[in-house]
C-alpha cells in the first residue's frame, strides 16, 4: 500500500498530557503522511520530534496535563477540528484522549470521524480493576489483582497475592492527577510496600500478582475492530525487551503469528463490542500454560508500526480506510518484522547485561525492520529526539549530583 490515496480525508492526531518524546505519535504521522494524507497533530511545543516531521501538515501547540475539565477539553478539540476546515479522522495516542473522544462522541461528531465504540467502554477497559472484571466475565485469563482503599487493605492484598508483587496506577486521568507510581513497579516485600505509602490514604492503586519473568513470555496484540467488535486486522508479536526492564514500554519486539492469542483477543473484542484501534499486553505464564491479559489500551500503541499485513496495512491505516469508506485489504501479517525504540533499547540492553551477565541473545541477530525514530525519508525527528534525550539525561544527572552530600559521612566521631 505505497501509493497515495485519492482525495484523502485529513487526520488529527489527538493526545492529552505531556509526553513530547512519544514515538507512537510519530509513527501515526509517518504512516498516514506517506499516503498523502494531511496530518494535523496536537503537540506540546514547536520542537518536538512530531512537530518537525516532514510528513506533518500542521502542528497545533496545545499543552495539556489531563487535570483539565473534560468538557473544556472537548470544547478545545472542537475548536481545533473546526480549524481543519472539514471532518477529519481522530487518532488517539493515549488512554485519556481515547476516553474523551468516546464519552463526547455525540458533540465531537461535528468535526471528527470516530469508530462506533460504546461511550463508556474505553474508560472501563483502561481502568485496571474494571478491565480485570471484564476479563473474568468474558472468560479471558488475567493476573490476580486487587484495588486496596487504605493501608489495612494494602497489607491484606500483599499477603493474599504474595511477594514480590506489582503496583500500577488504577485509572486513566488519575495517573496524571495523582499518580500512585511513576510506572509499573515491582515491590519485593511488605516493608517496601508500606514504605511507598506512609499514610492511611492511598492514591488510586492496583496491586497485582507477579508472574516470575523466568516463567513468563511477554506478548502483544494490536488490532483494529469495526462495528460489533469484528477485527479488520489483528496482529500478534513477542516483546523481547522493555523499559523499565520487564515492565515498561516495548523497546524491542518481533512480529510472530500466534493463533491462540489472536483467537483470545478476537473473542474478547466480539464479546464486549469494542470498535477502534487496540493495544493489548499479555503475559504467558508457563506455570499453568495460559496467556493472561495484563493491559487493554483502547488506542494506538506506541509500537504499532511493528505490524503490517502483506498489503502494507497497519492498524492506523486500517482504521483510516474503514472510517473514510474505503476497503481494508485483508491478508496475513508479515512475519519477522522487528521494532526497535532507539535509546530506550540501549538502556534496556544495558540493564539485561547487568542482570544476566551476558548480552541479550537478540542484540546481534534480530535486525530492526522498523525504528522508532530513524528514517531515511524523515531524518529531523531523530535529531530532535537525540537532543531532547541528552537534555533529559543531563537534567537527571544534575539533580542526582545536587542530592548527594558535598562530603561523605565519616565512619566515626
Amino acid at each position: 500500500m505505497s501509493s497515495e490515496l485519492d482525495e484523502p480525508v485529513p487526520v488529527l492526531l489527538t493526545r492529552i498530557g505531556n509526553y513530547p518524546q512519544h514515538h507512537g505519535s510519530l509513527g501515526v504521522v509517518r504512516t498516514l503522511g506517506r499516503l498523502g494524507v494531511p496530518v494535523h497533530a496536537i503537540v506540546e511545543d514547536r520542537f518536538t520530534p512530531v512537530a518537525v516531521s516532514r510528513h506533518l501538515t500542521r502542528g497545533v501547540v496545545w499543552p495539556t496535563t489531563g487535570r483539565e475539565d473534560p468538557g473544556r477539553l472537548a470544547d478545545a478539540l472542537l475548536s481545533i477540528g473546526r480549524s481543519v476546515g472539514r471532518r477529519c479522522v481522530a487518532v488517539p495516542t493515549d488512554d485519556e484522549a481515547a476516553i474523551l473522544l468516546a464519552e463526547h462522541a455525540d458533540r465531537l461528531a461535528e468535526c471528527f470521524l470516530l469508530p462506533p465504540v460504546p461511550a463508556d467502554l474505553p474508560r472501563v477497559l483502561a481502568g485496571k480493576a474494571s478491565m480485570h472484571r471484564i476479563c473474568a466475565d468474558a472468560g479471558v485469563p488475567s493476573p490476580r489483582s486487587l484495588a486496596p482503599a487504605d493501608r489495612g487493605e494494602l497489607v491484606d492484598a500483599g499477603r493474599e497475592l504474595g511477594f514480590p508483587l506489582v503496583l500500577k496506577n488504577l485509572e486513566p486521568f488519575s495517573r496524571l492527577r495523582a499518580p500512585a507510581v511513576a510506572s509499573t513497579t515491582k515491590v519485593r516485600d511488605e516493608r517496601e510496600l508500606l514504605g511507598r505509602f506512609p499514610t492511611d490514604t492511598l492514591p488510586p492503586l492496583l496491586v497485582q500478582e507477579y508472574i516470575p519473568r523466568q516463567q513468563a513470555e511477554d506478548w502483544i496484540t494490536h488490532f483494529y475492530c469495526g462495528p460489533g467488535g469484528r477485527p479488520r486486522v489483528l496482529f500478534t508479536g513477542l516483546k523481547l525487551r522493555s523499559w523499565p526492564p520487564y515492565a515498561g514500554v516495548t523497546t524491542r519486539a518481533v512480529a510472530l503469528r500466534n493463533p491462540q492469542l489472536a483467537e483470545l483477543a478476537a473473542r474478547l473484542c466480539g464479546r464486549i463490542g469494542y470498535s477502534g484501534v487496540g493495544d493489548l499486553d499479555w503475559r504467558y505464564d508457563r506455570r499453568d500454560g495460559r496467556y493472561k491479559l495484563v493491559d487493554f489500551n483502547p488506542r494506538t500503541g506506541a509500537q504499532f508500526r511493528l505490524f503490517e499485513n502483506v498489503h502494507g496495512v497497519d492498524v492506523v491505516r486500517a482504521m483510516y480506510l474503514d472510517l473514510t469508506g474505503r476497503e481494508v485489504p485483508v491478508g496475513p501479517q508479515v512475519e519477522g518484522r522487528v521494532f526497535v525504540a532507539g535509546q530506550l533499547d540501549f538502556a534496556s540492553a544495558a540493564a539485561w547485561l547487568r542482570t544476566e551477565r551476558r548480552l541479550p541473545p537478540d542484540l546481534l541477530h534480530e535486525r530492526a525492520t522498523e525504528r522508532a525514530w530513524l528514517s531515511r525519508d524523515d531524518p529531523a525527528p531523530a535529531v530532535i529526539e537525540a537532543m531532547r534525550f541528552m537534555g533529559l539525561v543531563a537534567r537527571r544527572l544534575a539533580r542526582s549530583a545536587r542530592a548527594r552530600p558535598d562530603h561523605p559521612p565519616s565512619d566515626g566521631p
